[in-house]
């Protein structure tokens, strides 16, 4: 790199020490081009994606669309405009491919041919378009809009026009980071004819209900029919307090013809996401989670036939979680991704095959997903993306018979080429109940085994989430190990993969075996002479910093220093303000006032073992985190503080649940290193 180009670096992001060691630094996230939504073309030779990368000085990102072959070759840029591009889909006769662009100011669709000429806006409509979708014969397309259905207060007053109030009559009224309005996201269908779209039909009119499911649902909770007579969605349709407390999301089918919607998984009261037709149109497969209020329950795969009616559970025998469906196309196989011991894997399941019904098609310690199907003469490939602790996602493609993979984008290597990386490594430790558990340690770069190191236990939240093979943006162990620490990141009891009863043993039990759990991590890495021990942290985020207050109480001097992020601290005043009461409900075991009382309330909130702290801390809490509300850091803040603990706490008044707008990213890790440089 010339002297120049490293001014300009110093200039737009601060220190370059990391640089000019080749280390990871907080900047270099942020340098990474992110790579999403890969879908293979109808003829099976491209594969069209995205690529997010983001300006720090403008304190946003901006997604372009690209093309790459599926045989291998050079990848092509589509589209360069000052917004992003986003949910691109291929026409069913390959020839255009449509996508979400906001150039306008309000999503609308747009298309464009693949080598990225003859690009034209189709849309203006005022609610804008999200969420589309072709349909098989490419003569409709599905779209979602927010509909306004509920009365205001401005409608009932229209003579105080600056009052500024919301009014509710049910729980519900605020979702993850936002307050719930009187508008509904509902799904659309129009007639379309080479580029011109009529006005929309709302096929759900009047519903007070969300679809896909808010905030989170997009595209691939609702499906075409492939005669494009039916579309499947997936939709909660509760209200209010009984939406706050209840998991009962179902299947429906819509016909266009008749205007008539049919609930097909109404015997199952918990989760049930994702349908997909079979290509012949024989059967519906969906994901469904069993018990009701169970937001971490295993996510099996049933079909439904739909001529007999009949449900069959394909993966009744395998102890793990499936995701991310597609079928063959000849309607014999479904193919999917699922977690096993930390990775996540793709999968085929043969509907009707007499032996060996389930084949794992990968292997390694690498994350798969977000899949598609293409084909050749020659195979069937499945078009995925790649992720690892050390590397964003690259797409691949899979041959599904030989289970070769072959990289197709190499969107961050040259950022890469010049980055020392810590070696990453699995170990299996045994916990105070004698079962193995997979712990991840990430070492410095250079690590020399004769030196002594800073060791931080890193706490996961979820609780139910596993520490995969998944890149982190924020909790990047690469940049913690690039700072000179050695990371520990045990997947402790309660963190899917290792089968369901591992998953299920936090429920009730936070701040039992899964605290023992940490602490036996932590305790055998502290046999090996590189860990300092005298210079040991815990950090985490949500569960993880419920964790890090719970450990503040319960860590016998172990840690010198804590971090948590929008942690739980009061199970109480956690239950009292949280949005998803099924959440607390099945992990609490019931509210507070239940008689007799949950033991969770008494024994394992934190705010009941502050006179045992004594050690310094960093609270960090978002304003606009509605699932682990602000008081919970306020409260592990004062505590502190009253006791004359080295503390700090370190607000963002514009961030959720997590930490997404690239300067405040910035400030987080910049605040975080300091933290840990005075305190470890």
């Amino acid at each position: 790199m010339k002297k120049k180009h490293l001014v300009v670096l110093f200039c737009l992001y601060g220190s370059l020490s990391a640089f000019a060691q080749n280390k990871m630094a907080p900047e270099t996230l942020w340098q990474m081009g992110r790579v999403s939504e890969p879908l293979s073309a109808p003829d099976g030779k491209l594969v069209v994606y995205s690529v997010t990368r983001f300006n720090i000085q403008a304190n946003k990102g901006n997604a372009d669309l690209f093309v790459v072959p599926v045989a291998g070759g050079e990848a092509k840029q589509i589209t360069n405009s000052f917004s992003s591009e986003s949910n691109a889909r291929w026409r069913p006769d390959g020839k255009k491919i449509g996508y979400i662009g906001m150039e306008t100011g309000t999503p609308q669709l747009w298309e464009i041919n693949p080598d990225g000429s003859d690009n034209k806006q189709i849309t203006n409509f005022k609610n804008g378009v999200t969420n589309f979708n072709y349909s098989p014969k490419g003569n409709m397309i599905y779209f979602t809009q927010d509909i306004k259905i509920h009365e205001t207060l401005a409608d009932r007053y229209p003579d105080l026009p600056k009052a500024n109030a919301l009014e509710y009559d049910g729980l519900m009224m605020r979702h993850w980071n936002q307050w719930e309005d009187e508008h509904f996201s509902h799904i659309m269908v129009s007639t379309y004819n080479d580029g011109k779209v009529a006005p929309p039909r709302d096929i759900m009119p009047n519903e007070p209900y969300d679809a896909p499911n808010g905030p989170f649902g997009g595209e691939e909770e609702i499906n075409w029919s492939p005669d494009g007579k039916l579309i499947a969605y997936s939709c909660k349709k509760e209200e209010g307090t009984a939406y706050a407390t209840s998991t009962n999301t179902d299947i429906y089918i819509f016909d266009l013809a008749t205007g008539k919607t049919e609930n097909i998984s109404s015997d199952n009261k918990g989760y049930d996401t994702q349908p997909r037709f079979s290509p012949d149109g024989k059967s519906i497969a969906w994901l469904s989670m069993e018990r009701a209020g169970f937001e971490a329950d295993k996510n099996r795969i049933v079909v439904l036939d739909l001529a007999t009616k009949t449900l069959n559970e394909i993966t009744k025998d395998l102890d793990q979680s499936a995701d991310e469906m597609i079928w063959s196309p000849d309607s014999k196989t479904i193919y999917f991704a699922s977690c096993t011991n930390a990775v996540h894997q793709l999968y085929a399941y043969a509907i009707n095959a007499k032996t060996a019904n389930l084949v794992k098609i990968t292997n390694g310690l690498t994350d798969m997903g977000a899949i598609s199907l293409a084909t050749d003469a020659k195979s069937t490939y499945l078009i995925a993306t790649k992720t690892s602790l050390s590397r964003p996602a690259e797409i691949v493609k899979v041959d599904v018979l030989k289970g070769k993979m072959e990289t197709l984008t190499t969107t961050n290597d040259a950022l890469y080429a010049g980055l020392k990386l810590g070696k990453v490594e699995k170990r299996l430790i045994s916990t105070s109940d004698n079962k193995e558990m997979l712990t991840w340690v990430i070492y410095p770069p250079d690590f020399d085994p004769k030196k002594k190191y800073p060791t931080l236990l890193y706490c996961q939240g979820g609780p139910q989430s596993t520490i995969s093979q998944s890149f982190s943006f924020r909790w990047n162990f690469q940049l913690m190990a690039a700072n000179g620490y050695i990371i520990v990141a045990p997947n402790r009891r309660g963190l899917p993969s290792f089968g369901q009863e591992w998953n299920d043993q936090i429920s009730g039990d936070w701040g039992g075996q899964a605290m023992r759990d940490y602490l036996a991590a932590i305790d055998e890495l502290s046999k090996e002479p590189f860990v300092d021990t005298a210079r040991r942290g815990a950090i985490g985020a949500s569960y993880g910093g419920y964790s890090v207050y719970y450990l503040a109480g319960h860590h016998n001097g172990r840690f010198k220093t804590f971090i948590a992020h929008c942690g739980v601290f009061n199970l109480e005043s956690m239950y009292g303000a949280t949005e998803e009461v099924f959440f607390s409900n099945f992990d609490m075991k019931g509210p507070y006032w239940k008689s007799p009382q949950p033991k969770s309330y008494e024994q394992f909130s934190p705010h009941k073992f502050v006179q045992n702290w004594n050690t310094p801390i960093l609270v960090i809490h978002n304003e606009k985190d509605f699932r682990v509300p602000l008081g919970e850091g306020l409260q592990a803040f004062n505590a502190a503080q009253l006791k004359g603990i080295k503390s700090r706490f370190l607000y963002f008044a514009d961030e959720g649940h997590w930490v997404s707008k690239p300067q405040n990213s910035l400030l987080w890790q910049r605040e975080f290193f300091r933290w840990l440089k005075e305190t470890l």
